[in-house]
């Protein structure tokens, strides 16, 4: 029982501090070979160093009688918790340097408050290599013994979402010619969360090379990493950048990728999904609204009963179901409109994100949000206007063949990813904005010969085709 406390007592406190300490496996594999060659060049730092992992084994390429004054010169560590500065002051010593000199170059200090000047009076120039704190924002806010975290983002960081993107900002404000972040992957594929770091950061930096691991990579989170290599450029500017990555999927095989970021869709991974919907977006697309919210079930009681479940209420693995008594017209507007929004994967085959029918899923006619609205809860989708039953079954199958074929295509890099688990692929999160963006592709107002040989070629499954279709349709009515 005292080691399950004591194992639950570390994991909390890692989660406090976003910490995940770096291991040596990581360092050697996939960082070493590509510095091995420069250690005299620079001054190695990390500036959120835990224990030393990312730098100290650096010393083993080093002559053992060279290594005090090797380390005197091109290595300087520190580290905001006293905890982990005593034990990368132990872990030096292992490596043949004397506790004093240590001392000298293995600070005590919170660097995402500021950056430490003694590094610019250094003769090498900076070379940073670190796994920073990342913690997000959303959470920081919600939890009591987090909330000090929230000074970090006021001021010039008002805006930006994690730790870890402060650590970031910092270098570049203090012109640091070259990094290797060990950070969440949502930096290259999340949406809101990064767009601002990266619009912010890619104008200064071009990423080299990548290393992104979809798989579990340390003990205590969930967090899928990328091991990311940045270059300061000689000017600012927003361009394409194109870099070679390696990708590690579920069951430890890789995929060689090669990804071009572009400032028109904020650098995010994934932007010829943002391609399509632009390019195919309908002449005159439906219009959607999201949430049977409370607001609007009290202005519109009366006799009618219908329903529900409710979305804020998930009890013994369901959701509570309900009777809501309304008026004719609420009455009709939830039974017309049966669709709705699964924003998250489940981790099974047919339980990921998509679109489904409420009745077939829950059945009731309506999901009804009692409280606060949560991106990750079914949502019931409102069109405008009102489709047939069939016309909704068909947009359904359409809307799920559409974003199965950009799933496929692009290993799914246009979502979030959810979270690590041992599902047989990568939890993802379907956001709203990206909900809206395929539906308005629709092509609801095809006339009944074009739209039998659109459910023709679903049932076939026949992608490329169906973008054909709908591209030959909108062309046809911008004449």
């Amino acid at each position: 029982m005292g080691n399950k406390a004591q194992d639950i007592e570390e994991k909390a406190k890692r989660r406090k501090y976003g910490q995940h300490l770096t291991s040596f496996d990581i360092f050697y594999k996939y960082i070493l070979p590509d510095i091995k060659n420069l250690l005299r060049n620079y001054l190695w730092v990390d500036l959120y160093c835990g224990e030393g992992n990312l730098i100290l084994p650096i010393l083993k390429e080093i002559p053992p009688d060279e290594r005090e004054i090797f380390f005197k010169d091109h290595i300087f560590l520190a580290d905001v918790h006293e905890e982990m500065v005593k034990r990368c002051i132990s872990n030096a010593e292992t490596y043949g340097i004397s506790g004093e000199i240590a001392c000298t170059n293995i600070k005590l200090c919170d660097n995402l408050e500021s950056f430490p000047k003694i590094l610019k009076r250094k003769k090498f120039p900076i070379f940073h290599i670190t796994n920073p704190p990342y913690l997000y924002l959303g959470y920081i806010k919600k939890h009591k013994e987090t909330q000090n975290y929230l000074d970090y983002f006021k001021s010039e960081n008002e805006g930006y979402q994690d730790l870890y993107q402060i650590a970031m900002i910092n270098d570049l404000r203090n012109k640091i010619g070259n990094l290797i972040y060990i950070i969440p992957s949502n930096f290259l594929f999340g949406a809101s969360v990064s767009n601002k770091v990266r619009r912010d950061f890619l104008k200064y930096y071009r990423i080299t090379k990548m290393i992104i691991f979809e798989t579990g990579m340390f003990e205590f989170t969930g967090t899928n990493i990328c091991i990311s290599f940045f270059n300061r450029k000689t000017d600012q500017k927003d361009e394409i950048q194109s870099f070679k990555a390696i990708k590690f999927n579920k069951k430890n095989t890789f995929l060689n990728r090669e990804y071009h970021l572009t400032p028109k869709y904020k650098y995010r991974a994934g932007s010829e999904f943002d391609d399509f919907l632009e390019e195919y977006t309908a002449h005159n697309p439906l219009k959607i609204s999201y949430y049977l919210q409370n607001d609007e079930v009290l202005k519109n009681s009366g006799p009618y009963e219908i329903s529900v479940i409710d979305a804020n209420k998930y009890e013994n693995n369901h959701y509570r179901e309900l009777i809501l008594r309304v008026n004719k017209n609420l009455q009709e507007k939830l039974h017309n409109n049966i669709l709705y929004a699964r924003t998250i994967d489940t981790g099974s085959i047919d339980g990921r994100a998509g679109i489904g029918i409420i009745k077939e899923h829950f059945g009731v006619s309506g999901i009804y949000v009692s409280g606060n609205t949560y991106r990750t809860h079914p949502i019931q989708i409102f069109l405008n206007p009102e489709l047939t039953f069939n016309d909704q079954l068909l947009l359904r199958n359409y809307f799920n063949i559409i974003l199965e074929h950009f799933r496929e295509k692009l290993d799914s890099e246009f979502l979030t990813t959810y979270k690590y688990s041992n599902a047989d692929y990568t939890r993802k999160y379907l956001g709203l904005t990206q909900v809206r963006g395929i539906i308005e592709t629709f092509p609801y107002e095809l006339e009944v010969e074009k739209k039998k040989h659109l459910i023709t070629l679903i049932k076939k499954g026949n992608v490329m085709e169906i973008i054909k279709l709908i591209g030959d349709y909108k062309a046809e009515q911008n004449i």
